[in-house]
């Protein structure tokens, strides 16, 4: 379809991809969240924005984007991507860590802010049907805005990031069970099975009974999922470890969401709760980070375009047609919604410094209203011009999530030493506290049979699919994938893990790894398996912790060994032993960076643990003299 103002088929898209390359880049050194940059680039570039001016200026026609639905498509798969990252981050060790939190507060977020705004949305008189689906949509919070705000201004690790991601991980839990019940409504409502408040059993059953063929579809997506994703995902991951093309990977990761996308929408239910399914799926194979590093450029790419879609719809008329009623709605939606959750957050034990900034980030509505909102009218159950209005005022409160995010911020250091902060809720951090062992061979094996030993957790990273295998089927939490590559180690979290230990044999690919994961924190524990002397100098001067050079260490208990059975006195041989460990450990201390040098090097067997034996051989052959 040739574009009415020139460009041909593809000058949206391209108008598209020319305002990522600027926006994303301008609020990013702005230190403003990226999907803030898309948002604006929609409104900017809509009919609202530049393009109302092309008739006089037909040049404008070129920059602006004159035909949204060209995107409508791209901008769905974006969402599909969304929930499939969103599926891969439910893992049954993360539910569990912060299980108090999710299905506690979070759960209780999303019906206690749904029962309020539909009530208040019937006191406007709107239907019960639309009132719900209103609320439920708005009930939900922008996972996509408010975790990297968060991440800008260090508080994911706190009890905010970590309550607040509990509370977003809940609401993503239920956006697949809030579509379903729309289309429930959707049912009951053409059934005229909500009359006057009430509900009939019979059109109750009938509803429900159209969900049989999209819980059959659900169940035969699951069941091929286990069937199929597993043996599909080593097939690609053994033809990449032959070379044969590392772009399989990411092929296959597209099929998966695309196809799952679309078995679900042949069975009745969206295309995002297939992508989600998928997700949930993968999220428990060995292939989980891979998958992860894999498609993280498209999921950002594509969930641009659904907020430029966003902004494109932002109705800039209407906003100054009645801006009283506009940003009166928002603020109404933000108050009524912070105050729940901050109400619900103080009922589940954090301190009031702690509740008010999870509720100021999380009082505005989300991404996926659009999505409830869309499906809601599709269905037939939300008034157009309601949904419209409610619609401009979620995409403005969107909007005010970094600004939010600040005064909270400032609200609460500003009262900074009125609480303790041992009053808030004990909320671990998933992960936090674990070792990363990068090669889970011989080497890499034994070493969490000792950390396991000792109750010391941890996870580990290997590209040979059949090495992760063995080790998953013993019970080791091993994924595969490429750990010299600093997306692989944030995805394994690097970031809050206490060591990370490389046990390769090839000395290349080791160094690779500490080149990587050195310059992510100067304060890791970093461990590397050495091929020799030379080797362990090398990565002591790339800033490794400790580096064991497993040949050094083998050939002086060699020729210890050698040199004792030859007759020579034990008490000679140690002291020649100790000086050429001594010498190593210069060499070592050397090559190391100058702010690294202060340390003791343990590369070696221990100098006062050599020194001891050495004067008690010195004893010994004293007395048999």
């Amino acid at each position: 379809m040739a574009n009415g103002h020139g460009g041909g088929d593809y000058k949206d898209l391209v108008v598209f991809l020319a305002a990522a390359g600027v926006m994303v880049p301008l609020v990013n050194r702005l230190k403003i969240s990226p999907i803030l940059g898309f948002l604006a680039a929609g409104v900017l570039l809509g009919p609202d924005g530049l393009a109302r001016f092309s008739d006089a200026l037909p040049w404008l026609s070129w920059a602006t984007i004159s035909d949204p639905a060209q995107l409508a498509q791209l901008s769905e798969l974006g969402v599909a991507f969304l929930l499939f990252m969103i599926g891969l981050e439910l893992s049954w060790e993360r539910l569990r860590a912060l299980r108090r939190l999710v299905f506690g507060l979070g759960l209780m977020q999303v019906a206690a802010c749904t029962v309020v705004l539909s009530a208040l949305f019937m006191l406007t008189g709107q239907p019960l049907a639309g009132a719900v689906v209103l609320g439920m949509g708005l009930a939900l919070s922008s996972t996509a805005v408010v975790m990297p705000v968060l991440a800008e201004g260090g508080r994911l690790k706190g009890t905010v990031g970590r309550s607040t991601f509990a509370v977003l991980l809940a609401q993503d839990l239920s956006v697949a069970p809030i579509l379903i019940t729309v289309t429930v409504l959707a049912a009951l409502a053409q059934g005229q099975g909500m009359d006057a408040g009430g509900l009939d059993p019979a059109v109750l059953g009938r509803a429900l009974l159209t969900l049989v063929p999209a819980a059959i579809g659900l169940g035969l997506l699951v069941l091929l999922g286990r069937l199929v994703l597993r043996p599909m995902f080593g097939s690609v991951a053994r033809a990449r470890k032959a070379d044969q093309g590392g772009e399989l990977f990411v092929a296959a990761s597209l099929l998966v969401v695309i196809g799952a996308g679309l078995a679900a929408q042949a069975s009745g239910l969206s295309m995002s709760i297939g992508a989600l399914v998928a997700g949930v799926l993968l999220a428990e194979t060995e292939f989980r980070r891979e998958v992860e590093v894999s498609i993280e450029p498209f999921k950002g790419l594509l969930l641009g375009v659904f907020f430029v879609g966003v902004g494109l719809g932002l109705d800039l008329d209407a906003v100054a047609a009645d801006p009283v009623g506009v940003f009166g709605l928002v603020v109404a939606i933000t108050v009524v919604k912070g105050a729940v959750i901050f109400g619900l957050a103080r009922l589940w034990g954090l301190a009031w410094r702690s509740a008010l900034e999870t509720a100021l980030v999380l009082a505005p509505a989300g991404e996926f209203a659009f999505v409830v909102f869309a499906t809601g009218l599709v269905e037939g159950v939300a008034s157009p011009e309601v949904t419209a209005a409610v619609a401009l005022s979620a995409t403005l409160s969107i909007f005010s999530i970094p600004f939010l995010a600040m005064l909270g911020q400032r609200l609460t250091r500003r009262h900074a030493g009125a609480e303790p902060e041992g009053t808030d809720a004990a909320v671990p951090e998933p992960g936090e506290g674990t070792t990363i062992i990068v090669g889970f061979g011989r080497v890499g094996r034994l070493i969490g049979e000792m950390l396991r030993e000792h109750g010391q957790p941890f996870i580990a990273v290997d590209a040979d699919p059949a090495t992760v295998a063995a080790g998953r089927r013993d019970g080791f939490d091993v994924f595969y994938g490429d750990a010299g590559r600093a997306e692989m180690l944030l995805k394994c979290g690097v970031m809050s893990t206490r060591a990370l230990v490389v046990t390769m044999d090839a000395p290349g690919k080791v160094d690779e790894v500490v080149r990587v994961a050195r310059p992510l924190r100067d304060d890791l524990i970093l461990i590397a398996r050495a091929r020799d002397d030379q080797h362990a100098a090398r990565l002591y001067a790339l800033g490794v912790t400790d580096a064991v050079p497993e040949t050094t260490e083998a050939s002086l208990q060699l020729a210890e060994n050698t040199l004792v059975d030859l007759g020579v006195p034990m008490g000679l041989v140690l002291a020649s032993v100790h000086e050429r460990r001594d010498r190593f450990r210069q060499a070592f201390q050397a090559a190391s960076p100058e702010s690294r040098r202060h340390r003791p090097m343990r590369a070696l067997r221990n100098s006062q643990l050599n020194h001891k034996r050495l004067q008690k051989s010195k004893e010994n052959t004293q007395l048999s003299e």
